[in-house]
């Protein structure tokens, strides 16, 4: 699958010109002109934040910093005509990856964009027994959910049950279907049974329970946009 990049700069000129050429590389881009609007936008599939500084409400620094205070740990490349050293410290305190000062060509944007992803591709290999949703996180590996700093305890069935769902966000699955996937050699399960499980699995996850929500007449799905 092409790597999803977020481009957030105010300058409409600026966010053309670079979607179309990582466009072009065989990038998914999705553009946005505030810091405000990129947050409502960010997903889990986004792989990489391309972020101006100096934008017009939230600069790109408060945004990055409050990413980073979520413990989201996605890729930023920050984009700025500031590049004096104290500004490039600023970048990284915050939790910058990179920093390209404006005036910038292309190629220098393609390849540092390229070497970012090639980094964080390599970390995520090491962590790949993990689905990372802000502060949840399921260990595959472990077969352990915590939530913040905090382990919860779930039962063999509850933890397939998330995994189902985390592994394809946004996917709604029919009680037929979790059925076949959880209780597959387990005869006379109903729906109902489904319905159980659900319920005791929100509630351990306490602040949290929003992230499995309920689509009347479909089914279950795991809602990251409450994550």
């Amino acid at each position: 699958m092409p790597h999803k990049i977020l481009i957030v700069d105010d300058e409409p000129i600026i966010c053309e010109v670079l979607e179309f050429n990582l466009a072009n590389e065989g990038y998914e881009i999705t553009c946005t002109h505030s810091a405000e609007e990129a947050l409502k936008k960010l997903s889990p599939n986004h792989s990489l934040i391309l972020l101006d500084v100096m934008m017009g409400g939230m600069s790109g620094y408060k945004m990055a910093e409050t990413l980073r205070l979520k413990k989201n740990p996605i890729p930023i490349i920050f984009l700025t005509a500031k590049d004096t050293e104290n500004d490039m410290l600023t970048g990284f305190s915050v939790g910058g990856d990179d920093y390209i000062s404006k005036p910038f060509s292309i190629k220098e944007v393609l390849a540092r964009v390229k070497a970012v992803l090639k980094r964080s591709d390599l970390k995520n290999e090491k962590n790949d027994r993990k689905l990372i949703f802000d502060d949840l996180i399921i260990d595959l590996e472990l077969k352990e959910l915590s939530v913040g700093n905090e382990k919860v305890q779930l039962t063999k069935t509850e933890f397939e049950l998330i995994v189902l769902l985390a592994k394809n966000p946004e996917r709604i699955y029919s009680r037929e279907e979790i059925i076949e996937h959880i209780w597959k050699e387990t005869p006379y399960i109903t729906e109902r049974t489904v319905d159980v499980h659900i319920t005791r699995l929100r509630k351990k996850l306490g602040r949290r329970s929003a992230v499995i929500s309920n689509r009347a007449g479909f089914g279950y799905r795991f809602n990251t946009s409450e994550v």
